[in-house]
């Protein structure tokens, strides 16, 4: 139902996906960054990529939404509820869900915030590295109207790692373009 849920928004909205079943096969069981992160569009758009590539799909949300009042339907879409008022350490829970699991991918929106930020945070990274995973590059890319994998890289030394990602995204464009930095660090 959801592939077919997918086929229909992609297909409505002129968009196309851009992942070959070797990037895809790569993907599965990855951190997965979803670059850039500008509108709350992107969601519905990322989720269509997923369904569409058929990779299991997790991403954290604020534990409100996954209430009993909503009847599930973000657990459905592949929210984990995370309650952001008591002080935890989220990379070291994504760590372990990544260790336990080998039949999800984890996307994370490395930017923290639809607003446009300084640089993006290191969480994705320290979990690929914490859960010997692999990253994979999930893009949007709304002047184009694709979305997709860039491609799927190992968690090497920090700084290395964020240039090639950096390099990677340079000409991805957001929904507000003006909301994306593309200095990431």
């Amino acid at each position: 139902m959801k592939y077919l849920i997918a086929k229909i928004v992609f297909f409505l909205a002129g968009w196309k996906l851009d992942a070959s079943s070797e990037k895809i096969a790569a993907a599965r069981n990855t951190v997965m960054i979803a670059a850039p992160h500008t509108s709350n569009f992107d969601l519905v758009f990322a989720l269509g990529a997923f369904w569409l590539m058929r990779l299991p799909i997790k991403f954290f949300i604020k534990d409100f939404y996954t209430k009993w009042y909503f009847l599930g339907f973000f657990k459905w879409l592949g929210a984990i509820g995370v309650d952001r008022s008591k002080s935890g350490n989220l990379v070291d829970h994504a760590s372990r869900l990544m260790k336990t699991r080998s039949d999800l991918t984890l996307m994370v929106p490395a930017e923290g915030t639809r607003k446009r930020v300084e640089k993006w945070k290191t969480g994705f990274y320290h979990i690929a590295v914490n859960s010997g995973k692999n990253i994979s590059l999930g893009y949007l890319d709304y002047a184009k109207k694709q979305a997709g994998i860039l491609e799927v890289i190992p968690a090497g030394e920090k700084s290395a790692t964020f240039n090639h990602i950096q390099t990677a995204y340079a000409e991805v464009a957001g929904k507000y373009p003006e909301l994306y930095n593309k200095i990431i660090h």
